[in-house]
């Protein structure tokens, strides 16, 4: 019997766990639209996967020369993703079997994301995944968002695990980069086609580079549990 630590395993949420990416792009597209810009399209919103919200709108704001205060667009991108997750938000099956296979071997887990924390736990109740993970840690809770390392060691923090035993689950470069940061082993199921080749990825000890359509449940979580 091996006296390995059980791993801690943290998720991001959007990309990974659930296919929020559509709902994510029409809350920006109508925003910019009620902003004065039309016509913003699905490859533009792909280049700000795996990023926080903030620090998206800051990009935008800048680039688009919009006059209203940053606070003020992220509230209003919220409200709009809000309207839309509480009604139409998908769990990846494969990612839901996982989660399940972990939490009934009392596997620590937690949530980490970019998203604001109303828009975590309204899709986390929404979905179920409440009752299972416990433990959900918002970018805002936590200093700077991916590719920075806060929310992970804040995740890592409230979980009460080391780091080192600590496996991050991603689907973005940016979230990669930031598990690697903390120290972290990662797990990468890349959303974008052909973003696996992103230099991000470069220090995942697992990839499903095939994402969502490859990913297998007992694969990872027999990658997760091995002993080190």
């Amino acid at each position: 019997m091996s006296d390995a630590p059980t791993p801690s395993v943290i998720f991001d949420l959007d990309g990974t766990l659930i296919d929020s990416e559509p709902n994510y792009y029409e809350a920006g597209r109508r925003l910019l639209a009620g902003h004065g810009v039309p016509g913003f399209t699905w490859e533009q919103h792909t280049r700000f996967i795996g990023i926080g919200t903030r620090e998206t709108l800051e990009t935008l704001r800048r680039e688009y020369a919009l006059d209203a205060p940053l606070e003020e667009l992220l509230a209003g991108k919220n409200r709009l993703y809000l309207e839309l997750a509480r009604t139409s938000t998908e769990v990846f099956p494969q990612m839901r079997k996982l989660v399940e296979t972990l939490h009934a071997q009392g596997v620590p887990m937690a949530v980490a994301s970019g998203s604001s924390r109303a828009a975590i736990g309204a899709v986390l109740g929404a979905t179920g995944l409440a009752a299972l993970i416990p433990v959900a840690v918002s970018a805002e809770e936590a200093g700077q968002g991916k590719p920075a390392p806060d929310v992970f060691l804040e995740a890592a923090r409230r979980l009460g695990a080391d780091p080192s035993e600590c496996v991050v689950l991603e689907d973005a470069p940016p979230g990669a980069e930031a598990a690697r940061r903390a120290g972290m082993r990662c797990l990468a199921v890349p959303y974008v086609r052909g973003s696996e080749r992103d230099p991000g990825f470069s220090a995942a000890g697992l990839m499903f580079a095939g994402g969502q359509d490859e990913f297998d449940a007992r694969a990872a979580h027999d990658w997760i549990m091995a002993p080190r």
